[in-house]
């Protein structure tokens, strides 16, 4: 277990696997970072599997403080072991969870796992330029703006920038 100040990550449990089937099926939920399509229950259950084989991926849940209640997931995918970069994916499962600081930490407690647990040099995400209060968490955790894509995504009937934004890791 990964202890912050709000949240701690921890691994994804059997338990966890409704609230998460729930989150990835919930259109308002998806779309704070990707276009929505159901996701059926056979698809849930291989991407669970996945979790525990895959080596281009760690994924972590997070966990409210001190009840430790799942509320949401952060994930460093595609990991290169040439390049040491990943990307990182999060999303807080409900509402009521955000806005609150557990965004922001989870991303930076995984952040931090990368660079010293597994010898990362650059961790990267995607992230809509109209999502304001993701980017500043990213940016309380840590990340600088790289650049925009524009009309990148098509979310909910319109199109959308994209921002990619990065940590590097000190190395002095």
């Amino acid at each position: 277990m990964i202890r912050g100040h709000v949240i701690a990550l921890t691994e994804i449990r059997n338990e966890d696997s409704p609230q998460l089937f729930h989150w990835i099926n919930d259109p308002d939920t998806v779309r704070f970072n990707a276009p929505f399509s159901p996701v059926h229950e056979t698809t849930h259950e291989s991407w669970l599997k996945s979790v525990i084989t895959s080596t281009a991926k760690i994924v972590f849940a997070i966990r409210a403080l001190p009840d430790l209640r799942l509320i949401g997931v952060v994930q460093l995918i595609d990991l290169h072991p040439i390049h040491r970069t990943a990307e990182l994916t999060i999303r807080i499962g409900q509402e009521a969870e955000r806005g609150r600081g557990a965004g922001a930490e989870a991303v930076a407690l995984a952040i931090d796992f990368a660079f010293k647990d597994r010898n990362l040099q650059r961790v990267w995400l995607r992230v809509f330029a109209d999502n304001e209060r993701a980017i500043k968490a990213y940016q309380k955790a840590g990340l600088t703006i790289e650049g925009t894509m524009r009309r990148a995504c098509f979310i909910d009937g319109r199109w959308t920038d994209q921002l990619v934004m990065a940590k590097l890791r000190d190395c002095a």
